[in-house]
């Protein structure tokens, strides 16, 4: 048993450290204030080849695993950044991988080194209005025509789309059977084609730089060479992308906690009251500490989660726990 991470992987965490501090806390508050992407960051991250930090080599990336994404992540959150700016870089890593698993070599070829490159921006359309967690119930359907589809419904929770030339989009093929209610779902890379889609943004508390859209879709069509894998098999494919991303979600968490636990422990040092820090009163201590606990827990639990399923072995629970 081995806790420690090897040099290659400190390398990646002083590295991304590094990068990611080099954007002041400044620069993030004036992008959430604005509503603005953070796109000086993202490029910082394409030029220092970080986000194809998951695709393979073949295709422009470094080929490396869910540990060490865990690990620029968590980085990227420590600094301050905080969802802000993790997500954008998250949504270069995650989302594509269902085009690297089961992607033909046509489509990996002509996309992946884009994605690499920071030259794509990539919409995820798979939750609807009316159907969340239970994806079986989504309605937006795609029927093929020719060599084509033409794909109608309506997405919501959509990110990136004020700003995407791309989508991973999730559609029916064929009617819902109870008996096998997550076949019949195809997986499409295609085109952000504004002309059949209309975009609505959705005002939240927060995030404000990353953009949360409702998208509406009337006759986009899709060319058969943009479907992800097997037809029907779409579901199956997008959820082996899922167990990897609640492992990052959770050391995302933790990198904002380690961040603020960070500035709490500064105040309880340099503020000043009967003429010492307050940090030395138990009351401030001892909270702090366990904090600080809480966070190494957590944070071993996301990455024993991400040594499994480097290792290719059952991370269900783990992922789920993380």
């Amino acid at each position: 048993m081995d806790f420690a991470l090897t040099e290659s992987q400190e390398m990646i965490r002083k590295e991304v450290a590094t990068l990611a501090r080099s954007f002041s806390l400044d620069y993030w508050l004036d992008k959430d204030r604005k509503a603005e992407y953070p796109t000086g960051f993202v490029k910082a991250f394409a030029d220092g080849g970080w986000l194809g930090l998951m695709i393979p080599e073949a295709y422009g990336g470094s080929g490396l695993g869910v540990t060490e994404a865990a690990i620029m992540l968590h980085e990227i959150c420590a600094s301050g950044a905080g969802t802000t700016g993790a997500s954008p870089i998250h949504f270069y890593v995650f989302p594509a991988a269902p085009v690297v698993k089961y992607g033909t070599e046509a489509m990996k070829r002509a996309q992946l080194p884009k994605l690499c490159a920071g030259e794509t921006v990539m919409a995820f359309g798979v939750t609807e209005p009316n159907a969340g967690t239970d994806t079986s119930r989504i309605t937006t359907r795609a029927e093929k025509t020719g060599d084509r589809w033409i794909v109608n419904g309506r997405k919501v929770w959509t990110t990136n789309a004020q700003r995407a030339n791309k989508i991973l989009l999730l559609a029916r093929t064929s009617d819902r059977d109870p008996a096998r209610p997550l076949k019949g779902m195809t997986l499409f890379f295609t085109d952000f084609d504004r002309t059949a889609m209309a975009v609505t943004e959705i005002e939240k508390l927060g995030r404000a730089a990353v953009d949360s859209n409702e998208v509406v879709i009337e006759n986009l069509a899709v060319p058969e060479a943009d479907v992800v894998g097997t037809v029907g098999e779409g579901f199956y494919h997008l959820i082996d992308s899922l167990n990897p991303e609640r492992i990052v979600v959770g050391i995302e968490a933790v990198g904002i906690g380690r961040a603020a636990l960070e500035r709490a422990v500064q105040y309880a040092k340099e503020r000043i009251v009967f003429d010492r820090p307050i940090g030395k009163n138990q009351a401030i201590a001892h909270p702090l500490a366990l904090a600080a606990a809480q966070l190494d827990a957590a944070e071993l639990m996301c990455m024993k989660a991400a040594w499994l399923f480097d290792h290719g072995r059952p991370c269900g629970r783990e992922a789920n726990a993380a």
